[in-house]
C-alpha cells in the first residue's frame, strides 16, 4: 500500500518548509506532492530542495490545488495536508490503523492552534466537536482512498472555502453505501497555523461567519468573499 500526501501551497515560504519536514519524519518515505497555487515567492524552490515533487495549478483555488496535486499522485490512498499544519507520526500511524482496519473510507483529524487566546480555543473545541459529530474533516488534514476519491470527483471547484465539508458530506455517503465509515481521528490532534486569528480582526472573521449564514454559504462559492484565504496576507 502506498500513501501519496498532497500540500496545496500559496505563498507560504514561511511555514512550508517545517511542513515537509514533519511530513518526512512522519511518513518517509511516502510520495509528497506540493501544488504551487501559483505563488510569488519561494513556495516552489523550497518544496523542490525538500524532496518534494512539485505541481502547478495557476488558478488560486484551494480545490482546484488540491485536485491537481491528488491528479498527479500514485498512492492508493491521498492524505491533504495544509501547508501550515504539523502532522505527527503518531497521527499518521492512526490514519495507517484506520486504513488498515478495512472498515474505513475516508477520513480527518480534530485540531489545535497555536494560540493562547480562551476565547480562540473555545471556537476550536466547539469546531472539534461539531467536526467529530458531523463527521466532517478540517481542510487542514483529510485523507482517502484514491479510487473513492476519483468516483467523488475530488473537491467541488466551484467552493472558494468550504469546500472540506462538502467533500465530507459526500464521501460519508459513498462509506455508507460501500458499508464502511468516514471518521475523525482524535487521539493526536492536528497541530495547524493559528495565523488567521492574528492577521484578521474578530470583527473581520464575524462579518465573514455571519454572512456566510445569512447567505446560506452562498458567500463560499465567491472569492472576494473569502478573503481571508485569498488575499496573501501571510
Amino acid at each position: 500500500m502506498k500513501l501519496s500526501v498532497v500540500v496545496p501551497a500559496f505563498n507560504e515560504e514561511k511555514l512550508l518548509g517545517e511542513t515537509l519536514a514533519c511530513i518526512r519524519t512522519a511518513a518517509d518515505p511516502w510520495e509528497i506532492i506540493v501544488c504551487d497555487n501559483n505563488s510569488t515567492d519561494r513556495t516552489a524552490e523550497i518544496a523542490r530542495q525538500a524532496g518534494a515533487r512539485v505541481v502547478f495549478e495557476p488558478v488560486n483555488q484551494i480545490a482546484r490545488a488540491r485536485n491537481a496535486g491528488a491528479a498527479q499522485a500514485s498512492g492508493d490512498w491521498l492524505v491533504f495536508v495544509d501547508a501550515d499544519s504539523s502532522p505527527t507520526k503518531e497521527l499518521f500511524q492512526d490514519v495507517l490503523a484506520a486504513i488498515d482496519s478495512k472498515t474505513i473510507l475516508a477520513g480527518g483529524s480534530t485540531v489545535r492552534l497555536e494560540a493562547e487566546q480562551a476565547s480562540v480555543r473555545f471556537w476550536v473545541g466547539a469546531w472539534n466537536a461539531l467536526s467529530r459529530f458531523n463527521r466532517w474533516a478540517a481542510g487542514s488534514f483529510i485523507f482517502c482512498e484514491a479510487a473513492a476519491f476519483r468516483e467523488l470527483r475530488g473537491f467541488d471547484e466551484r467552493f472558494f472555502a468550504g469546500e472540506e465539508i462538502d467533500f465530507s458530506r459526500r464521501a460519508r455517503r459513498l462509506a455508507r453505501r460501500r458499508g464502511r465509515e468516514m471518521v475523525i481521528l482524535h487521539r493526536h490532534p492536528l497541530l495547524t497555523s493559528g495565523r488567521k486569528v492574528k492577521l484578521y480582526s474578530p470583527g473581520e472573521l464575524l462579518v465573514f461567519c455571519m454572512k456566510t449564514i445569512i447567505s446560506g454559504g452562498r458567500t463560499l462559492r465567491r472569492k472576494d468573499d473569502c478573503y481571508a484565504w485569498y488575499d496573501g496576507r501571510r
